[in-house]
């Protein structure tokens, strides 16, 4: 499944562009040193999978940068026994990431070829407490409702509705947020009195494929 030279470029990449970036949570250098992100894509893009940049996944859609995966995962401020919302699931490396440090992940992907896949890929690799499914992830999963925390992993200028009610009180639902300026990443704490907002680092995902309405909510 592995080997040695990839295991040596999996641990650079942690040092280089994890560590050295700022990321110092040691839950997410740990899952982000045993995750193999080259799983996840062709095996004709291994020897590039390790790098700190996006790579296609097929379906016009990409796995992300490991930079914007550990920034993404260090927002949630996750302590270990969430049980988390990802909306869409993509290759599957962040549900896998996730997996390591929460408790419980429910995942949703719209495009059914990249969600089976990487269902194949996650139960390869032996992640037993990641349940997903394949449907519009702009509505959530309202039966497993509430979650400790929501990561939505494309960009949108709205955010939807049905999203914000399955988040408990305490909870965050961290994505990126797309305006007239670009794309900033941000976070929403849920409060009995309504929402703490943080506008974090900017970004590029790709947008969001959803069609339940939404708040628009803005950041200063």
């Amino acid at each position: 499944m592995d080997n040695p030279e990839l295991t040596r470029l999996r641990q650079q990449m942690v040092e280089d562009y994890i560590i050295n970036r700022g990321i110092q949570d040691l839950q997410i250098i740990r899952a982000m040193r045993k995750v193999p992100r080259h799983q996840f894509v062709d095996q004709a893009l291994w020897g590039r999978a390790y790098g700190d940049y996006a790579l296609p996944i097929g379906e016009k859609q990409t796995i992300s940068q490991p930079y914007i995966i550990a920034r993404t995962t260090q927002a949630l401020r996750l302590q270990g026994s969430e049980k988390l919302l990802e909306i869409g699931t993509g290759s599957g490396y962040q549900t896998a990431i996730l997996a390591e440090i929460a408790d419980h992940i429910f995942s949703i992907e719209k495009i059914p070829v990249l969600a089976k896949r990487a269902r194949r890929i996650l139960d390869m690799l032996g992640y037993h407490n990641i349940a997903t499914r394949i449907k519009d992830g702009s509505y959530g999963w309202k039966e497993e409702a509430p979650f400790d925390a929501i990561f939505v992993s494309a960009a949108s200028s709205t955010i939807p509705d049905q999203l914000l009610a399955q988040i408990k009180i305490g909870g965050r639902l961290v994505m990126p947020y797309d305006d007239k300026d670009g794309q900033v990443l941000i976070c929403l704490e849920k409060t009995e009195s309504g929402w703490n907002k943080q506008s974090l680092d900017s970004c590029r995902f790709v947008p969001l494929i959803g069609s339940a309405g939404g708040a628009d909510i803005k950041f200063s």
